[in-house]
């Protein structure tokens, strides 16, 4: 059960890392850190639980294949995750548009934690721990990802998402394998 609490929340770090890298390589404040972190850690916190409500509404509304829908979700996360455009240079237009900017980002930023929730009851973790783990995870990718955002490039931050993929991907064929397996 580690290994897949693991598997779930380190790719989720690694996109709020590359996003808060690219955020800091435009130079952000001490109070500023502190503030988006805050708000990345609120968000990336809450829309599991969003994600895990949905995702129960959906299982009683299609039953059993609520499960395979869960695992695809997953999936195209990863996928996404493995082919999206990595081009942060909207991330620069928001530099001292305010908290409605940070919120916006931090929503974008949260929508891996959405999907992710549809898969908590799949998973068969306990939901509290993986959002103690997120929430906690958030907040110190975020600060260390500010903080050492001007010291790496582009092509780093967009290998950090290629991973949080292929670990997203990976954990997605093992949950089908092992829901066809029985």
């Amino acid at each position: 059960m580690v290994v897949k609490i693991i598997a779930l929340v380190l790719p989720l770090g690694l996109d709020t890392f590359a996003v808060s890298a690219a955020l800091g390589a435009g130079g952000v404040s001490t109070h500023r850190r502190m503030r988006t972190s805050l708000l990345f850690t609120a968000f990336e916190a809450a829309m599991p639980l969003v994600g895990l409500a949905i995702g129960r509404a959906l299982e009683q509304a299609i039953g059993a294949a609520a499960d395979y829908a869960a695992i695809g979700v997953l999936f195209a996360v990863a996928v996404d995750m493995l082919v999206a455009d990595d081009d942060h240079a909207e991330l620069d237009s928001l530099h001292g548009h305010g908290v409605l900017a940070l919120v916006a980002l931090a929503l974008s930023t949260s929508l891996d934690e959405l999907a992710i929730g549809f898969t908590l009851g799949v998973l068969g973790v306990p939901v509290v721990v993986v959002i103690a783990l997120i929430a906690l995870q958030a907040f110190l990718v975020a600060q260390v990802g500010m903080r050492i955002g001007e010291r790496i490039g582009q092509r780093v931050r967009e290998r950090a998402e290629r991973v949080a993929g292929v670990v997203l991907a990976l954990l997605a064929i093992e949950l089908l394998v092992a829901k066809l397996a029985g």
